[in-house]
Formats: structure tokens, C-alpha cells, sequence
């Protein structure tokens, strides 16, 4: 089972907390857990692209970096982890985030892959006049699959005379190609969104669900296998979980129940609004509205694993007898510290990890 880290590039980490530990991004700190990661043997990291934070009191996600520039410094500086940045589709064209990723595999050759965002909160892009009209909740993945059709030809052949509804080549060319297949990953957690990953993604990220219940996103990884099963393609599940972890597991519940107290309010009535405004999965499997549940919860729903070092790795072992899964993307409350911790108390406890 891979180990990934979901790197902190937007202020304090993903705990919507004025109790949680508050730090500003930089390439320095993200370069420490990059590091950090690829020294304890993680097989990858992951930035998100975040364009408006949620304000509140604690200034949730109001300062973040971007994601491409970053992973190509962090790409200088490692040598075996593998990266993904993450393109908001409504934001850059196709063929430029194609020759974007070529040029970050140049750096890091066969370590570099993209996440495609095809954009759930309205107010990131309204703020900059590039929201296309709510109606786009409705055919956001037709203009993904047009958008990832772009890049991989672009990719394969160097050029793309590509011809859709949205998105229309004329003699495109982009050379040099990268050394290797760039892999895809696909966020989306509807139905339609794993069809998608199913037929264009190799990764498929799918929320932890619940405290402490490591192996209650299933249902969400048996759905994404019957997509997969449709395409005939090997489409591989990355578990979201956060891990706040101490000495003993009273330590690390008391930690977690003091983060809580501190919810921030202002931010999670932000994140609600924007998540009510998707509302084209009727069964509430949309993005955004998982993202979002349950009500209250401080760090989007990812799932979260709270004991001490034995009762985490237990955990994450756990989530390795899910079928479909073939990796973990991890968060924590304090990156640089979580990252010490986790790679000499909790990893050499997993049985998944042995020899890492």
C-alpha cells in the first residue's frame, strides 16, 4: 500500500480550527515535508490548487500557493517521490498545463503526474470572471474529458488537431514530450465523477469516512471497482485520512477533542454555502456536498485516525483490506513534527510497511 502526503500549500493544513496548530504555506515548509516524506519512504505528494479561502477567524485557506511552480521547485530538490500538481480546468488551457507537466517531468523524469480539478466552489472563480454559469455543475466532466483528451494526445503524439464541444486544436503542437506516461488523478466522488476517472484517471482519491472507522469508505471504493469494471481499466483507490497521533491514545483524543472546541464557524458556513450550490446529485454524492458532511466537521470529511503510534498503524493496516485500495494520502495537524513522528513511531508498526 503507497503512502502519500497531502502537502500543506494553503494555511493551517485541513483543520478549520482556531485551536489547531496555525501556520502560513511556503516553499520552505513544503519543501521540509516533501523531504520529510521521500526520506521515510512515502511514494508520493500531492498539492491541491486552492484560488479563495474561507475566511473565518482562523483565515481558513486564505493564503495559498500554486500548485504547478511549486511542485517544480519541490521536483529540483527530491529524487525519488513521486509528485502530482493539480490544474483547476477553468482556469489554464489544456495544452498549456500539457507542456507545464512535460517540463516538470524534464526536472523529474517518470516522477510527476496532475490531479484535475474540475472546480466545486463557485466562489473561486467568480472572484477572477471565469465562472462559466452554474448550469456548468451539470457537464463539468464532458468538459474534463475533452480536457484531459487535449493533453494526452498532446502528451503521446506531440500534437493535437483534437476537435469537441469546448476545447478545439489546430495543428497543436507541443514538443518535447515527457519521458513517460503522465499519470492522472480524479477527485470526483458521484457516480458520473469516478465514471470519469474510470476512463481517463489511473487514481482515484475517495474520502475516509468517520473517526477511528478506517475501513468505513468501502461503499465508496466497491463503486469506483464497478466503474472500473465498465472500462476494463486498472483505476487504483488513494484513501484520504488525517492522522493526530501521540503517546497514548487518551493523549491524541484529548488533542482532537481540543481542535474541535475550536471549530471555526465563519469558515464552515463559507465552505457550506459553496458546497449548496452544486446541486445536480440529488443523492448528495456531488464533491462538494461530501466534502461538506457531516455538518460541523473541521477537516472535510477526509476521515480521521486518532489513537497512539500502535493504534494508528492498526488503522492504516486496516484500510489495505479494502479491495481496489492502493494507497493512503495522509494529513496532518502539525506537518513538519507529524511527519518525524509518523515515519519513526507509526510506520515501522505497519505490517503494510515493512522494510519502508
Amino acid at each position: 500500500m503507497d503512502l502519500g502526503v497531502f502537502i500543506p500549500i494553503g494555511n493551517n493544513g485541513w483543520l478549520i480550527s482556531t485551536t489547531s496548530p496555525q501556520y502560513k504555506p511556503s516553499y520552505e515548509l513544503n519543501l521540509e515535508c516533501v523531504q520529510r516524506a521521500e526520506k521515510y519512504g512515502f511514494e508520493f505528494a500531492l498539492s491541491m490548487i486552492k484560488l479563495r479561502g474561507f475566511g473565518g477567524q482562523s483565515e481558513f485557506w486564505d493564503y495559498n500557493l500554486e500548485s504547478f511552480t511549486l511542485m517544480a521547485a519541490l521536483a529540483a530538490k527530491t529524487e525519488k517521490i513521486k509528485l502530482f500538481a493539480s490544474t483547476a480546468i477553468l482556469t489554464l488551457p489544456p495544452a498549456i498545463v500539457a507542456r507545464m507537466a512535460s517540463t516538470i517531468d524534464s526536472i523529474a523524469p517518470g516522477r510527476f503526474g496532475v490531479n484535475i480539478v474540475s472546480g466545486w466552489a463557485k466562489g473561486e472563480y467568480d472572484q477572477m470572471g471565469l465562472w462559466p454559469g452554474d448550469e456548468y455543475f451539470g457537464y463539468r466532466y464532458e468538459y474534463s474529458e475533452e480536457y484531459v483528451r487535449v493533453m494526452q494526445e498532446l502528451w503521446t503524439k506531440g500534437s493535437s488537431d483534437f476537435k469537441g464541444q469546448f476545447f478545439k486544436m489546430d495543428d497543436c503542437v507541443m514538443l518535447p514530450k515527457p519521458s513517460s506516461k503522465i499519470p492522472l488523478v480524479c477527485a470526483g466522488q458521484s457516480e458520473r465523477g469516478m465514471r470519469f476517472c474510470a476512463e481517463y484517471g489511473d487514481y482515484q482519491f475517495i474520502l475516509g469516512t468517520g473517526v477511528n472507522t478506517p475501513t468505513a469508505f468501502k461503499p465508496s471504493a466497491d463503486q469506483l471497482l464497478r466503474a472500473a469494471k465498465e472500462t476494463g481499466r486498472d483505476i487504483g483507490a488513494y484513501v484520504l485520512f488525517m492522522v493526530i497521533v501521540d503517546e497514548t491514545d487518551e493523549k491524541a483524543m484529548a488533542k482532537w477533542k481540543h481542535y474541535n472546541a475550536g471549530a471555526d464557524a465563519g469558515a464552515l458556513s463559507w465552505m457550506a454555502g459553496q458546497a449548496a450550490a452544486d446541486t445536480t446529485n440529488a443523492d448528495g454524492t456531488s464533491t462538494a456536498a461530501t466534502i461538506a458532511l457531516p455538518e460541523g466537521a473541521i477537516n472535510f470529511n477526509m476521515g480521521t485516525l486518532v489513537g497512539s503510534y500502535a493504534s494508528v498503524a492498526r488503522m492504516l493496516d486496516e484500510i489495505d483490506t479494502v479491495n481496489g485500495v492502493k494507497g493512503v494520502m495522509l494529513t496532518f495537524d502539525d506537518f513538519v513534527t507529524g511527519m518525524d513522528i509518523f515515519g519513526t513511531k507509526v510506520q515501522p508498526l505497519m505490517k503494510t510497511r515493512v522494510g519502508k
